[in-house]
């Protein structure tokens, strides 16, 4: 888990759901694909869903998270995140 993963979380938790491209831009990152690549690794350890053609929103357990209630190096990946 990155700081740059946990503002993710925070932009998720505070604007709604997200898309990749749309976090690029907030956060004004120049290297491509970065956004994707840390939202399919948020994704595998169940802080995130793809709930559509990439769109994103925060899970329970994101939130629980991000309201210091579950520890990140506790979690385990997914089965069948993607």
């Amino acid at each position: 888990m990155t700081q740059t993963d946990e503002a993710i979380l925070e932009t998720i938790r505070d604007e709604g759901n997200m898309t990749p491209q749309a976090l690029d831009d907030t956060f004004d990152i120049a290297a491509a694909n970065y956004a994707r690549d840390r939202l399919s690794e948020l994704t595998r350890y169940g802080l995130v869903e793809k709930i559509g053609r990439g769109l994103y929103r925060l899970t329970d357990d994101g939130r629980a998270f991000l309201n210091e209630e579950l520890d990140a190096s506790e979690l385990a990946p997914v089965e069948d995140a993607d």
